[in-house]
């Protein structure tokens, strides 16, 4: 699979983590937090891009919701991937 963008919401606003994004070859799409006076607005077509960032944000809110991820009580990765699959 192909990665051609980073979607990320407005905590992942830096110019490194921009930089990092187009040094890998990646368009970064990353909402722009509050404190930049100096940021550009999207065109039409990357924030349409964006939408796909909520999609997404809506299935692990869902899941942390409504089965296993908000009340984990487990350390360590074969307890936690345990009890995750248990939720799926």
């Amino acid at each position: 699979m192909t990665s051609l963008y980073d979607l990320a919401d407005s905590a992942y606003d830096a110019e490194l983590i921009h930089e990092m994004s187009r040094s890998l070859g990646h368009v970064p799409i990353i909402d722009i937090h509050p404190r930049r006076t100096s940021a550009i607005p999207w065109d039409p077509a990357t924030a349409e891009r964006y939408k796909e960032r909520s999609v997404a944000e809506r299935g692990n809110g869902r899941f942390k919701d409504e089965f296993v991820g908000k009340h984990l009580r487990v350390k360590g990765h074969p307890k936690v991937h345990l009890h995750i699959m248990f939720g799926m």
